[in-house]
């Protein structure tokens, strides 16, 4: 199992709570409950960030997601030296 610096028991639990999701409807009414709009909706736009940013789109970034540079910064600092977390989901996302 990777460990992280996130990697505690409630973290382990929370993570297995993710995976037993099972529809977007699942995940939506998950979410709804266990975050706030705000930070769903800032979650969704790190990982629009990503993908442009792994599409090379870099010029469209902040016109495209309205994400602030400190945004664009972070999200491009961890596709550089992250953990490939953005990279493996993207590249699911893919196929």
């Amino acid at each position: 199992m990777y460990r992280s610096k996130l990697t505690t028991p409630e973290t382990e639990w929370f993570f297995k709570a993710i995976l037993s999701l099972k529809t977007e409807e699942d995940c939506a009414r998950f979410f709804e409950d266990v975050a706030t709009i705000g930070e769903v909706q800032a979650m969704a736009q790190r990982l629009h960030v990503a993908k442009l940013l792994n599409d090379g789109k870099y010029s469209d970034v902040a016109e495209v997601t309205g994400a602030s540079t400190a945004t664009i910064s972070r999200v491009s600092r961890c596709l550089t030296y992250g953990a490939d977390g953005y990279k493996l989901v993207l590249g699911r996302l893919e196929k």
